[in-house]
């Protein structure tokens, strides 16, 4: 009897879906707004697109290791199946050179390609419908008088259902609502150009958010999330406890996001591809409006829990931790934890290493960790990677050791965990 009642709801979701995405799908040849006749010389606006796809990260996913800048080819993997990122180079075979200011406008805003098909949004899309129409149409005339590439985009390699238009088409109709960013008139314009990056261009709720079984993500609330098939954790930029940036001072936020390290944090992962490729070639105003805006975020909704319990550690675990910390790690961050920023960062308060999640300090020691190479720390210092002369009883010793010392209180790690994480891609 449960069976058949479960077999019915799942039917009438099917149903629902499938009439979501009809509807969908016969609205999706609405070509948005026309192009408008702008203020701006076709020189202003190929920098002005150069710049925001420098914001976007665009290169970052359509270009391949190794591959010509913009011709697609990056495989990225997803819950779902792998997607081929495509040419985006003027090419008229097989990039976007016959395409038109609109069609560029519809799939940027509308997720809606030229020729109709719907886009998925590894393509985020979700954000980029906040930018305006003046810097969809500046990103267009970059991206046209970039050197055009003749290579051909690869085919998707989606499950089934997930690679038919019509239950996409469902998913948007449940999860996408197109709309430009509107500006908050209670709010200074300074903020307002930090929401409009934040959410718009950079796109940073692609990572800081946790996803549903549908790959939806829950807006811009910014509260931390595992991102897809990576093996890493995007912390929480609304909670004090993970990276939340609210009682910092703004002079600090923007040397994290220019150069990647402060007296306070650095980034690796991931977040050392985007501030290598993308935020530290944003203007200091708009390194400060980004800023201003993340110190803005409510952070009651997502605090440390009162009292967190940590398990319970045997001696002999936390002593042969200590040992290995003092024969692997002391030499750079000190007997006591202190580090030495931002060479070297403290691991005492450390809010990376005392995340609930633990995957990011695991890979740390597993794969090591690598600020990036930027103009304001052009010779970073990184952490070699301990996975090839540590087992994953020693890493999970380690880590739980400095986990709860010196005032630090989180979960111990077992070795379980690091062996989950020692065969994670590396890119």
């Amino acid at each position: 009897m449960r069976r058949r009642l479960l077999i019915a709801l799942l039917a009438m979701l099917l149903l629902v879906l499938l009439l979501a995405g009809w509807l969908a799908l016969a609205g999706r040849d609405d070509p948005g707004p026309p192009a408008r006749a702008g203020a701006f010389s076709t020189e202003q606006q190929r920098s002005r697109g150069a710049y925001l796809a420098l914001a976007g990260d665009c290169m970052a996913c359509h270009t391949a290791r190794g591959g010509a800048q913009y011709a697609g080819g990056r495989l990225l993997a997803t819950p779902f199946g792998s997607l081929h990122t495509p040419n985006i180079t003027p090419d008229r075979q097989y990039g976007i050179g016959n395409w038109s200011a609109d069609d560029f406008w519809r799939a940027l805003h509308n997720g809606v390609s030229k020729d109709g098909r719907l886009l998925y949004p590894a393509f985020p899309y979700t954000n980029y419908t906040r930018m305006p129409r003046e810097d969809s149409d500046a990103l267009y005339v970059y991206l046209q008088s970039l050197p055009a590439v003749n290579r051909a985009s690869l085919p998707h390699q989606l499950r089934f259902p997930y690679n038919q238009q019509l239950m996409l088409a469902g998913w948007r109709a449940l999860y996408f609502r197109p709309g430009v960013f509107r500006p908050d008139a209670g709010k200074a314009v300074e903020w307002n150009r930090g929401a409009y990056l934040v959410q718009g261009p950079a796109h940073c709720s692609a990572c800081h958010s946790p996803r549903n079984w549908l790959g939806a993500s829950d807006g811009e609330a910014l509260a931390g999330g595992l991102i897809p098939m990576q093996g890493w954790y995007a912390p929480a930029l609304n909670a004090t406890h993970e990276a939340g940036v609210q009682h910092w001072p703004t002079e600090r936020i923007v040397q994290l996001l220019q150069t990647g390290v402060s007296a306070e944090a650095s980034v690796s992962g991931p977040m050392a591809e985007v501030v290598s490729r993308s935020l530290q070639h944003l203007s200091d105003a708009d390194l400060r409006a980004m800023a201003q805006y993340l110190q803005s975020l409510p952070a009651g909704a997502a605090q440390r829990p009162a009292a967190a319990e940590t398990g319970v550690v045997l001696p002999a675990f936390l002593a042969a931790g200590e040992k290995l910390y003092r024969q692997h790690c002391a030499d750079c961050h000190g007997s006591s934890g202190q580090g030495q920023a931002p060479a070297y960062p403290a691991l005492a308060g450390n809010r990376g290493l005392t995340l609930a999640q633990t995957v990011n300090p695991i890979r740390m020691v597993l794969n090591g960790g690598f600020a990036p190479a930027t103009v304001g720390n052009p010779r970073p210092y990184s952490m070699p990677p301990f996975g090839p002369v540590l087992s994953d009883l020693e890493v999970a010793q380690i880590l739980t050791y400095v986990r709860s010392s010196w005032g630090n209180q989180a979960e111990p790690v077992s070795a379980s965990e690091v062996n989950q994480y020692r065969s994670v891609p590396l890119d």
